[in-house]
Order: structure tokens, then C-alpha cells, then sequence
């Protein structure tokens, strides 16, 4: 991440709202949750907390990655859809555009992930230390300079699908710790959620919530 912390002022998006669940459309350069220091303390939650008073956190998003996330207005919802993400029930679908031409079509990256330590925040691959990773991606199209993909993350580990579209040597356009050179010249990470599913907390019956890719 840069050294400056300019959030966006954008309104809340509220995607959908009932007695146990928010969903919202956070925008890029946007803290999910607070960081270190008062300078870092505007983030989506505290926006929410606004609002929403009894809001809960379930899961995050990168500062500079878009689209739909998921909190609780319950503990028991908390609860339902956090231990969901943890046993890797629910179903996320993201847009991204990469560095240069992904000539396979369909594919898995599954390569364990871990902090780099001496280089934090940044993650690496490690097949010693890492925690199992793994991201299938399907190519949408093609442009000049890189390729429009759905990433499809079965795990959720920081930086999952940075890393391995850096491992398949096709960083994401725009990311500001991953891509070098050309590729890191972006008004934005071109990295997306824009698709969510999970079971509802009152009753299970499955849901799916969407966010239109912005770039």
C-alpha cells in the first residue's frame, strides 16, 4: 500500500439489508477495518457503525479492492456466516484485469501462502511454511495490454489471488505492492468481489448477492 491514506468519500452503497444481514458494495482505497494510527482510522466499518449501529464484522476486504462484503447485524449471524467462511461454504467470484495475455483459457493456481516477514504486508509462496491456497480462474477476455478474468478463491488467505496471479506471471493491473513497471500504472487495483453466496443465518436458505464490476 502507498504511504498516504486518501480514502474516497463515497456514499455507503447498501446492497441489501434485513434483520440478521448488510450487504454493501465497499469501494477501492477504502479500509474495511481500522489500521494503526489515527490517520488510518476512517474505514468501512466505522462509516457502517453510523448507520448501523449494531453491525457486526465477519470477514475483510483489501484496502484497494472493491465490491461486496458481508456483516452481521446479530452475533448469531456473525456467528452462522463467519463459521461458513471459515469451513469454506461460501462461494466468491471476483473480476480482475492482469498484466499481459493469459493464453489458457481455465486454470488452478494451488500454492501455499504465508507472510513475508522482512517484507510485511507482503505475502509469498512457500512450500515449507505456507498455508494451502487455492484459485481457479477462467479468462473473460482480452485487451491491449492484459486479460479480464473471474477468479474463483477456495481458500482466503491475505492477498490470495495478488499472489497468484503474480505466481502465473500476470499481476493484477494497478496493484501498488505486487506489479512493477507498466502494470503497476493504474488509478486503481483492478481487483473486484463481485459475487458473494452463503446460507441466510435464519433458516439457511441460500443467498447470492452481486456488485457491478466498476472498471
Amino acid at each position: 500500500m502507498s504511504d498516504t491514506y486518501n480514502p474516497p468519500h463515497d456514499p455507503l452503497v447498501v446492497i441489501h439489508a434485513d434483520h440478521q444481514i448488510l450487504i454493501v458494495d465497499k469501494p477501492a482505497g477504502l479500509l474495511s477495518v481500522p489500521g494503526k494510527g489515527e490517520h488510518l482510522s476512517d474505514c468501512l466499518m466505522a462509516r457502517i457503525l453510523k448507520v448501523f449501529p449494531e453491525a457486526l464484522l465477519i470477514h475483510r476486504l483489501d484496502r484497494d479492492t472493491s465490491g461486496v462484503m458481508v456483516f452481521a447485524l446479530t452475533p448469531h449471524a456473525q456467528k452462522h456466516i463467519g463459521q461458513q467462511f471459515e469451513k469454506r461454504r461460501t462461494k466468491k467470484t471476483y473480476v480482475a484485469r492482469i498484466w499481459g495475455r493469459l493464453e489458457e483459457k481455465t486454470g488452478t493456481v494451488d500454492q501455499p501462502i504465508i507472510v513475508d516477514w522482512e517484507n510485511r504486508p507482503l505475502q509469498k509462496i512457500c512450500h515449507e511454511t505456507g498455508r494451502a491456497a487455492q484459485t481457479d480462474w477462467r479468462v473473460q477476455r482480452y485487451d491491449e495490454t492484459g486479460t479480464r478474468v473471474r477468479l474463483y478463491p477456495h481458500t482466503g488467505r491475505s492477498h490470495q489471488l495478488r499472489v497468484h496471479m503474480l505466481h502465473l506471471g500476470h499481476p493484477i493491473i494497478g496493484d501498488p505492492l505486487y506489479a512493477t513497471g507498466e502494470a503497476r500504472d493504474a488509478p486503481r487495483l483492478m481487483l473486484h468481489s463481485e459475487n458473494l453466496k452463503f446460507r441466510h443465518p435464519d433458516g439457511g436458505a441460500g443467498m447470492s448477492y452481486s456488485a457491478k464490476c466498476p472498471f
